[in-house]
């Protein structure tokens, strides 16, 4: 079965959520692909294909600021919101989440054949942020993305006429929470990093989806390991977590196995990818297009024959 939806950029409620809760027998499977993963990945034993397994949760929290309008021109002692606002952003964006090594990161650089002076820090709480440092930043991001719960000010609303200070100020932010981490947790984090300020402001949720991860010894797994063969002779599949929020997450509530799974070409790099991530220039390769088009195919043929027999 192939099934698209026009609204995953948009958390999926009116997508895949709602076929699911909708119209469930025309659209359950018991195996799942979805997005991205398949990046070739060079190490030092070989070609590695990341494998996404899991993903991180979504949270997002509107802070709102607030303060006493008067005339902008005099500011002195005035309590304006905005400058509290951009206080609270400088906390958030300087504040330095603690380092988890979970059960997905370990397993994926274990696999990975690293050198013990690289995988050492790489699964060390007190020695991962020091070696991101040396790492290229594409790689970097997505390596302290998928080991810390990440806070991010995406917007901010504030302010209703050039000579009036503000009163209010709106400012959303982009949480991403690891495995094993409830709501509960991560506010605590959040007002950690605000300080005095967490009590001078308020909280609301604007949404709340738990980090998910499917198991790897499933026939699913089987056959990825067994049709990239075709395309990458000598390669490993690898479990990871992706960090951004994908479809899969409404069928593993359903007791679903699902992957996050493509195939690359040699064209776009881990650190390509990483890179571009929604940002400039976001893309990929006719080539690597047409590569995850022919190995889905095979893929469903090849774990079809292998349940039959």
């Amino acid at each position: 079965m192939y099934l698209a939806v026009a609204d995953e950029e948009s958390s999926g409620v009116y997508g895949a959520e709602h076929l699911i809760n909708h119209e469930r027998d025309a659209v359950m499977a018991d195996y799942v692909i979805t997005e991205s993963g398949g990046i070739p990945l060079p190490s030092p034993n070989g070609l590695k294909l990341p494998v996404l397994v899991g993903e991180k949760g979504l949270f997002g929290i509107r802070i709102r600021v607030g303060g006493t309008a008067g005339h902008g021109s005099q500011p002195y002692k005035t309590d304006n919101a905005l400058l509290t606002a951009a206080e609270v952003v400088r906390r958030i964006g300087e504040f330095q989440p603690e380092t988890h090594i979970h059960d997905i990161w370990r397993r994926f650089i274990e696999s990975m054949g690293y050198p013990e002076e690289i995988t050492g820090p790489l699964l060390s709480k007190d020695g991962l942020d020091g070696i991101l440092e040396h790492l290229p930043v594409g790689m970097a991001r997505q390596f302290h993305a998928c080991t810390h719960t990440t806070f991010a000010p995406t917007v901010i609303h504030g302010g209703s006429k050039l000579n009036i200070i503000p009163d209010s100020v709106e400012l959303d932010v982009d949480i991403r929470t690891l495995p094993g981490h409830d709501a509960e947790m991560v506010m605590a984090e959040l007002r950690l990093a605000l300080g005095d300020l967490a009590d001078a402001v308020t909280f609301e949720q604007l949404n709340y989806d738990p980090s998910s991860a499917s198991p790897t010894d499933t026939p699913l797994w089987d056959s990825l390991s067994r049709v990239t063969q075709q395309w990458y002779p000598g390669s490993e599949t690898v479990p990871f977590l992706t960090v951004g929020a994908t479809d899969a997450r409404f069928f593993r509530r359903a007791d679903k196995v699902a992957y996050g799974f493509g195939l690359f070409s040699e064209n776009l790099s881990f650190e390509d990818f990483g890179r571009m991530f929604h940002g400039d220039d976001e893309r990929i390769d006719t080539r690597s297009l047409g590569l995850s088009t022919e190995m889905w195919e095979a893929v469903a043929n090849d774990l079809l024959l292998s349940r039959e027999g």
